[in-house]
């Protein structure tokens, strides 16, 4: 593995690990019922993100619904509570 490959999967893991927190905090906003919904959009990882996502949103007590988007321009999930207040 050359110096650039090495690059490029650090800046992946990064956006990675990024993305993740973006889905958690958005969770963790609506859990608290500190906004009704939260969509995040352009997720590079997206689709690696759901599994994990599902999990964290059913602990909390939100759901997630996952989108795509036709131009191969990455994945939005939306955070929204199990049932509307």
């Amino acid at each position: 593995m050359n110096r650039f490959e090495i690059s490029a999967e650090r800046r992946a893991l990064r956006t990675l690990d990024y993305e993740l927190e973006l889905v958690r905090g958005a969770i963790d906003l609506v859990a608290s019922g500190g906004a009704p919904r939260v969509r995040l959009a352009s997720l590079s990882f997206g689709e690696q993100l759901l599994e994990p996502a599902r999990l964290m949103a059913i602990s909390a007590g939100v759901r997630i619904i996952p989108a795509w988007t036709s131009d191969e321009g990455g994945a939005s999930i939306t955070v929204e509570p199990l049932v509307d207040a």
